[in-house]
């Protein structure tokens, strides 16, 4: 079966709109011209509720969930992770997948701030908003995205060998939504890591993974940099974890130059609010000590 675009989506979309709007005004003038105001206003109800659920089909967001949306923006921006979680949490039965996406990317924040039994419930909970998510937009690439991320969270706390399991369906997501935006530089950064994770695996771990895949995954330290590289050049300073991860990588090649260069970057870092942010000087700053 053919797949329709997006863009396509939204077309359709814009001109059934616009096709309800042209019949409701002819509906309206002819009932205004009976004097009949309550018939008129009672007319555009079912015209609404059935615009609706095409704009939701399309990725397009209702007026009040648009709002929202933006407010969550502004806060994510702001590095508020709370104030936005607090915002999304009361839209958590939403059908909107712009919504829910957006949700599970702040419970997960959220959870990082919090104690490692605290992480751990955010992640789950996180992880049912993403799942609803994507069923309801598979051409959303935040949804690929954040449901790749969570997966890979997830299959931490149920052990190695179902984190290694997950692997090739975390990486599919990732090269979905980079796929459907080429220039998201979060996701260049997750797929990076996934390469820098499988270049970087121990043996006891590739043991686990030749048991689980007649082929296990694989991937290079040149592979992982040059995702990373990619992601600091669509948008620079985005995440100081990235720095940190293209110093590890450079070390792990032993270009000693380029590593200190990264970890330098890392430690200038300004604004370090997240835990992200602390952990990536940290680690920068042990590192340096024994450059």
């Amino acid at each position: 079966m053919a797949t329709i675009s997006r863009r396509a989506i939204r077309i359709i979309a814009l001109s059934y709109r616009s096709s309800l709007a042209r019949g409701a005004i002819k509906a309206r003038s002819k009932l205004n011209s009976q004097n009949n105001t309550a018939t008129s206003k009672s007319f555009f109800k079912p015209l609404l509720t059935a615009l609706f659920p095409v704009m939701a089909a399309a990725g397009v967001s209702s007026p009040e969930l648009q709002k929202v949306i933006d407010e969550s923006e502004a806060l994510y921006t702001k590095k508020d992770f709370a104030a936005m979680y607090e915002l999304l949490s009361p839209h958590k039965e939403s059908n909107d997948a712009n919504i829910l996406w957006r949700l599970a990317r702040a419970a997960t924040e959220k959870g990082k701030m919090g104690t490692k039994e605290e992480r751990k419930e955010h992640i789950y909970e996180a992880w049912d908003y993403i799942k609803k998510a994507l069923e309801l937009d598979d051409n959303n690439f935040a949804c690929h995205k954040w449901y790749g991320i969570l997966l890979d969270y997830t299959g931490e706390y149920e052990g190695t060998q179902k984190r290694i399991s997950n692997a090739f369906e975390v990486k599919k997501h990732f090269m979905r939504a980079i796929e459907l935006n080429p220039t998201d530089a979060t996701t260049m950064y997750c797929l990076g890591y996934w390469c820098f994770l499988f270049a970087d695996m121990p043996w006891y771990q590739r043991k686990i993974a030749s048991v689980v895949f007649a082929t296990p995954p694989t991937s290079t330290y040149e592979e992982a940099l040059d995702y990373f590289l990619k992601a600091e050049k669509a948008e620079p300073g985005f995440f100081n974890k990235n720095n940190k991860m293209i110093g590890l990588t450079y070390l792990r090649m032993k270009d000693k130059e380029n590593a200190k260069l990264y970890f330098e970057k890392t430690v200038a870092f300004k604004d370090a609010i997240t835990e992200d942010d602390k952990e990536a000087i940290k680690e920068a700053k042990d590192h340096l000590k024994s450059l």
